[in-house]
């Protein structure tokens, strides 16, 4: 049994995380497991510290910063076969007692299960949204437009699905900062889309899966802690660009015929400014910031 999990995540200087991810994670399971570390370009030290001190870690390099799907795939594909489910998580995840194998218990209920993800909070403790609708052109476009102004306004709500009760369910996609993936469900859809560098492979594994008879799950019975490495505050120029062009590569791979071009367009456009809009926003507010540090 203990042949079948293994966890991996992706690693790019995380500090002190890791070692809170390891650590924690001792108690997330009574299984044995293998633990990959997909490394991206690390140079703070900490994945070599972490493969020396721990059996059961590997760390594998991926040549450069392949992003966040593309290291996870290259990691799965390393991973020994019998692995029948694997863990997904960022390395600046804090693991609830028990909370892996609340997922595995609960995969057991959901045999048609293609990924499963724990309730997640911030560290002040307050649940974070990471079940959630898949977004449509309509009510994606409402909630980029309106949700820092007008954050309950219906689409947002719909999609955050912050309002819902606490129970285990099916729903359109999940975090992808934490998941347990079953290993057959991943293979059949090849894993994430390693086009999108970062944000919105977790959106897109979860359509993909559902699209392919697999159901996504919520398991608020399983609990984790999200650090968070908030590099968006960081390098808003870099990241919120990102999201933006993740945002279009989504809704454009699903409304691909010619005669939807003209949505594309618009979509391409609004995006676009819209990005212009809020990095110049960022911009500014980490100026008052650092004026006031």
């Amino acid at each position: 049994m203990s042949s079948q999990l293994a966890v991996v995540t992706v690693t790019y200087s995380p500090g002190k995380h890791l070692e809170e991810f390891l650590d924690t994670l001792e108690d997330a399971t009574e299984l044995s497991m293998q633990v990959v570390l997909a490394d991206n370009g690390s140079t703070d030290g900490t994945p070599e510290a972490a493969e020396q001190a721990r059996d059961n870690v590997r760390l594998l390099r991926t040549g450069g910063n392949i992003g966040y799907g593309g290291a996870i795939n290259r990691a799965v594909a390393e991973l020994d076969p019998a692995a029948e489910f694997v863990v997904v998580a960022n390395p600046d995840i804090r693991w609830g007692a028990g909370s892996i194998d609340e997922l595995l218990k609960a995969a057991a209920r959901w045999p048609r299960a293609g990924a499963l993800g724990p309730l997640v909070r911030e560290p002040d403790g307050t649940v974070y949204p990471s079940a959630r609708h898949v977004p449509g052109l309509v009510s994606g476009a409402a909630h980029a437009v309106l949700g820092t102004v007008w954050p309950s306004n219906p689409w947002t709500t719909r999609y955050r699905q912050e309002d819902e009760q606490l129970t285990e369910r099916g729903v359109g996609w999940l975090s992808g900062s934490c998941l347990l993936v079953r290993r057959a469900a991943f293979d059949s859809i090849n894993g994430f889309d390693s086009r999108y560098f970062m944000y919105m492979e977790d959106v897109d594994l979860g359509d993909r899966l559902g699209r392919a008879g697999w159901h996504n799950v919520f398991v608020p019975s399983a609990e984790v802690t999200h650090a968070k490495g908030h590099a968006a505050g960081r390098h808003p120029e870099l990241m919120l660009p990102a999201h933006h062009a993740s945002a279009y590569r989504f809704q454009a791979d699903r409304h691909p015929h010619w005669w939807q071009a003209p949505l594309r367009w618009a979509l391409k456009g609004g995006l676009a400014v819209r990005s212009k809009v809020v990095v110049a926003a960022a911009v500014r507010n980490r100026a008052k910031d650092d004026e006031g540090n």
